[in-house]
């Protein structure tokens, strides 16, 4: 099909769709199309954002273009399912340059929240001016009770599920029999003539304790390119520091490295004092969090980090390397999101890796099923591989 032309042999539905997605440099290569009155309105968003022509309409900065671009963005609120208003909302922000209008109460109150436009108020916290800080927050709030809704029960789940299977009871009422690990044990009692097996030894679930079990520390690094990963690493550092069988810390770091711990009954304070951008270093952060281990047989190590070092990354590979020799397990997320595939320094992952420190990405829904297979102290290598399998 010659550029701008709409196929001949398409019926009017797909003429129709072929002009919306054409936009109108199909109206000058051939004969108009005509559209409904929502069409038009449908046509006249995407064009303010992706003909190069239409940008001037939206462009950033302040002034008399603001309350246009709130029309806007409750013209693709109208027309488009959330999911689409996401991603367009995030284009704007970057091809149109809109950050500035951010800082406004009447623009907040227009966009659709999400985790990407979290991150963003995140990078422009310090310098929100205090007419914007209130919406932003109810802006961040928002997010964050969703997020919780979603993410909180499979948390909750996952943990307790893994420590109640994580002990051994050598002596396990009924209820309380784990049967494939019982059959294992006495499969060496197998009777032919009976197609049976003598279990001689029960093994059963450990029963609950209220003790704390295991030891979380949460290390993530607060780059600009890390602003999801931060959101999600919050709301689940949250609900764990909810639940009275872990024990989590939060650490989040660039150049400093700020210890969040005492932050986590209140994620929206928690987010607000993050401060995303700036250098990094990880090797410190790294060295901050050894500090805090008591127990290196009961504690897991997630670093959320794309890698970059700003620091010493000999130092870093040091720590790593006594981390692990000490008992404690090392995990690093290169990204908590639902991005894809992040960029990240494969040089250093594979060093890592080498030193049997796993690397890779994890989305949110997954991430309890990764603390469940830490707890239960599971290879989180193969775990890892065994995910992407199943979603390849």
């Amino acid at each position: 099909m010659s550029e701008g032309l709409l196929p001949v042999e398409a019926d009017e539905l797909q003429q129709r769709r072929w002009r919306m997605l054409l936009g109108e440099a199909a109206d000058q290569a051939g004969a108009p199309v005509s559209l409904s009155a929502d069409e038009i309105a449908i046509d006249q968003a995407l064009s303010a954002l992706y003909d190069l022509d239409s940008k001037a309409h939206l462009r950033g900065g302040s002034g008399a273009s603001s309350p246009r671009v709130a029309r806007w963005l409750g013209d693709i609120r109208q027309y488009f399912p959330a999911s689409m208003v996401q991603v367009m909302q995030q284009d704007a922000l970057q091809r149109l340059k809109l950050h500035d209008m951010l800082l406004e109460p009447e623009m907040l109150q227009a966009v659709q929240p999400d985790v990407n436009l979290v991150a963003t108020l995140l990078s422009l916290s310090r310098v929100i001016p205090a007419k914007t800080r209130d919406t932003a927050r109810l802006v961040v709030a928002q997010v964050v009770e969703q997020l919780q809704r979603r993410l909180r029960e499979p948390m909750r789940a996952a943990i307790n599920g893994a420590l109640d299977r994580s002990r051994v009871n050598r002596r396990p009422r009924h209820a309380e029999i784990n049967w494939h690990r019982t059959i294992r044990q006495n499969l060496r009692h197998w009777q032919p003539d009976y197609q049976s097996i003598i279990a001689e030894q029960l093994i059963g679930y450990g029963r609950k304790s209220q003790r704390s079990q295991r030891e979380i520390i949460l290390c993530i690094d607060q780059s600009g390119s890390m602003g999801a990963s931060v959101v999600y690493s919050s709301i689940f550092g949250a609900v764990m520091a909810s639940l009275p069988t872990v024990k989590t810390h939060l650490v989040v770091f660039d150049t400093a490295v700020v210890d969040m711990t005492e932050q986590l009954d209140d994620p929206v304070d928690l987010l607000f004092g993050v401060q995303l951008g700036g250098g990094t270093d990880i090797n410190q952060a790294v060295g901050y969090c050894q500090g805090l281990i008591g127990d290196p047989h009961n504690t897991i190590l997630v670093l959320i980090s794309d890698l970059y070092e700003g620091g010493v990354e000999q130092n870093l590979l040091a720590r790593a390397r006594e981390l692990v020799e000490s008992g404690v397990q090392f995990i690093t997320l290169l990204a908590l999101s639902d991005h894809g595939a992040p960029s990240y320094d494969r040089a250093l992952a594979a060093r890592l890796a080498a030193l049997n420190v796993p690397s890779f990405a994890c989305t949110p829904d997954l991430f309890p099923d990764l603390m469940a297979a830490a707890i239960r102290r599971e290879d989180i290598g193969l775990w890892a591989s065994r995910q992407e399998l199943q979603h390849s």
